[in-house]
């Protein structure tokens, strides 16, 4: 839903373009890329302690590492970051063409920007980078346990793991998924995938976030094969909307 209508007018370029590896494993860095020691920084660059603390709407320089890359346009990307301590949604960053081609999984950037928040999502806007030599790649972090807690949201952004979930019915019909929050897609179309999952008898709500895994993924596949009661490990990028509402990139039914 983030920013939907500015999003639509994209779709055959983020098609051609988005980054869908998330679907699968990881990567590792570009073989040119040195190994790096994520918690250190550059003079002058915050810790992500530092960036947490800052208030809203200042101006933030981080140096952080992509994990993934959702779309490019016009000039502008979005992207899923992290350093060793936290992660850093960048949004609509200034990005050339030829530079969206060369931030591959584990590049490094220096970031300077805005920090934002909409609808709960801390993000970074407005923003510049430079590359700079490094490269890492985060673990993925079980956070099962945390759902519906309040200590979720001190993993915001980062790369995260659900596991052994059960799939509930995520529309008023019966059905495991919905095309778009409130069944509003279809099949063919741009939509995002919404499904439910529940944990010590809670529901939870997860998306397939169209641009960042498009229907020629495995991922948004599995969604669309998901059958309530299903047993299922997820991951994915926590991202928030009004509470948790993760991006979710790997779907195993057990």
């Amino acid at each position: 839903m983030k920013k939907i209508l500015a999003l639509v007018m994209v779709l055959a370029m983020v098609l051609a373009l988005a980054a869908c590896g998330a679907a699968k494993p990881a990567e590792a860095p570009t073989a040119e890329l040195p190994a790096d020691d994520p918690t250190v920084k550059s003079e002058g660059v915050m810790t992500y302690a530092e960036y947490a603390a800052a208030p809203l709407d200042s101006q933030v320089t981080v140096e952080t590492y992509v994990q993934a890359k959702q779309s490019w346009w016009d000039n502008k990307a979005t992207f899923y970051t992290q350093d060793a301590d936290g992660g850093y949604f960048l949004y609509n960053m200034a990005c050339s063409e030829e530079d969206y081609a060369k931030l591959t999984e584990g590049v490094k950037i220096k970031v300077t920007g805005y920090k934002s928040e909409w609808a709960g999502e801390v993000e970074i806007t407005d923003a510049t980078f430079e590359i700079e030599e490094g490269g890492y790649l985060a673990d993925v972090k079980d956070v099962t346990a945390l759902l519906g807690s309040e200590d979720l949201v001190a993993f915001q952004n980062e790369k995260v793991a659900f596991k052994g979930l059960t799939v509930e019915p995520a529309g008023d019909n019966g059905e495991a998924f919905l095309y778009n929050w409130d069944g509003s897609g279809q099949e063919g179309t741009d939509a995002d995938l919404y499904f439910k999952a529940s944990a010590n008898g809670e529901t939870y709500t997860f998306v397939i976030e169209y641009y960042l895994c498009n229907e020629k993924t495995e991922v948004y596949e599995a969604v669309r094969n998901l059958k309530v009661g299903d047993t299922i490990d997820l991951e994915g990028f926590l991202y928030w909307y009004e509470g948790a509402q993760p991006h979710i990139t790997s779907v195993t039914v057990e």
